[in-house]
């Protein structure tokens, strides 16, 4: 298998295809821009949708490559869209590409699809000569577009599979996305397995994991307090404090928290503060308000990474209750789990996709089975009681994320697929 070609992108530059730029929830993905940045690859990035997030990360306002914006629907632009189509249509690939559209419109007959093809349309006709490589992140989506745009131009193409899009398209699409593309990147050993049962050559699919950038993520200067009851010099006076980072939606599983959480004995001292926003955002804080947990837990919605940072040095515990949603969506490797271990924090997650891959039970971390409230509760009320444990925990798993979870791996595999292993690092 070609996994890149060093004359053409060593001096060329790459069109990124995001579903959304910048997104507060899609950290992983900032970060991997600005570190392939910085190692010398010229980007510019092209999203099919506006930011709706109120804020930024630190690491959004220093990434340099110019971002454009596509239609994120056909109807609010059809000027632009009817001159891209006329421009797109003469190019040599153009027939070649409509006759994929019109295979997977035949077994997908969507507006969706039909966007899709729009908004390659338009990525098509405005990608400059410079470009040598289109490379979606998300399997769903954004990699058709980047597919029907690459099939128009001639160029190659290349995705990073995350979570969602690995386990909701459909499985003839992500096998005939898997031969088209050159090569399949993806962050969790059970995505990549997955994956690789469907390609035609296996070896297409590699496991290329996130990681930290912990200049970023600095170990705490100052001991964790040691609050609740039990010995070991802690605070019996005050809460202990838990955290939980994720979106609002099924496969984050916050109802399941606030079940376990209802469970505790009602002398138990704890307060819960949650960070991020999403569809279920009004129905969870109702259900906490007739649960009676309403007093005791903090809706901060969407916040920066400095936030969050602070988030996490003052917290005692981090929980994320994450399972697989009915349509079959579900996490990947949650970077909010590495982001915790990072700051020395007991993390209490769930048996999904790759949480296994970072957390070993009872060692780094505590693991419970997805979708069990009465489990989650057990450990819950285990471990706020346990501050020894919890700290013990928060030292071994900051070991293991630091030690394996590292950026730079994973960037190094990303720059040697894109056959730029040759550019120097633009700094160190």
């Amino acid at each position: 298998m070609i996994l890149g070609n060093s004359d053409t992108l060593s001096g060329g530059e790459i069109a990124v295809v995001l579903k959304g730029y910048p997104r507060l929830s899609e950290t992983f993905i900032a970060q991997e821009i600005h570190a392939l940045e910085r190692r010398g690859l010229r980007l510019r990035l092209y999203s099919l949708r506006r930011p709706t997030d109120p804020a930024t990360h630190p690491v959004h306002r220093e990434i340099e490559a110019p971002v454009a914006y596509l239609p994120e629907y056909l109807k609010d632009d059809p000027g632009r869209v009817w001159r891209a189509w006329r421009r797109a249509r003469r190019l040599p690939g153009y027939p070649g590409a409509w006759r994929v559209f019109l295979r997977d419109l035949a077994r997908d007959r969507s507006a969706n699809r039909l966007r899709r093809f729009g908004q390659a349309c338009v990525l098509a006709a405005a990608l400059p000569a410079s470009v040598g490589r289109l490379y979606a992140h998300f399997l769903h989506t954004p990699a058709s577009v980047a597919r029907y745009a690459a099939l128009m131009t001639g160029l190659p193409w290349c995705v990073s599979a995350h979570a969602k899009d690995i386990w909701t398209t459909p499985a003839w699409e992500k096998r005939e996305k898997l031969v088209d593309a050159d090569w399949v990147v993806t962050c969790t050993a059970s995505g990549r397995d997955h994956l690789a049962a469907l390609a035609g050559d296996p070896d297409k699919v590699r496991l290329v994991y996130h990681g930290l950038d912990f200049r970023r993520f600095a170990a705490p200067e100052t001991p964790r307090a040691k609050n609740g009851p039990g010995n070991d010099g802690a605070d019996p006076t005050r809460p202990v404090r838990l955290l939980s980072v994720g979106r609002l939606v099924e496969k984050k599983g916050t109802d399941d928290l606030l079940a376990a959480l209802a469970r505790l004995p009602a002398e138990l001292h704890w307060h819960l503060t949650h960070i991020g926003a999403g569809d279920l955002s009004a129905a969870m804080k109702a259900r906490a308000q007739d649960l009676g947990l309403a007093s005791r837990i903090d809706w901060l919605g969407a916040q920066p990474q400095e936030r969050v940072l602070s988030e996490y040095r003052r917290a005692d515990l981090f929980v994320l209750a994450s399972r697989v949603a009915g349509n079959g969506d579900r996490d990947g490797l949650p970077n909010v789990l590495m982001e915790a271990q990072s700051q020395g924090l007991a993390c209490l997650s769930t048996r999904v996709s790759a949480i296994p891959e970072l957390i070993e039970d009872g060692a780094t971390g505590c693991l419970i089975p997805p979708g069990d409230p009465a489990a989650l509760a057990a450990a819950l009320d285990r471990l706020i009681r346990d501050p020894k444990t919890r700290a013990k925990l928060g030292d071994a798993g900051a070991h293991r994320v630091r030690t394996h979870f590292e950026m730079g791996v994973g960037i190094d595999t990303l720059l040697a697929y894109f056959g730029a292993d040759s550019v120097q690092a633009a700094a160190q």
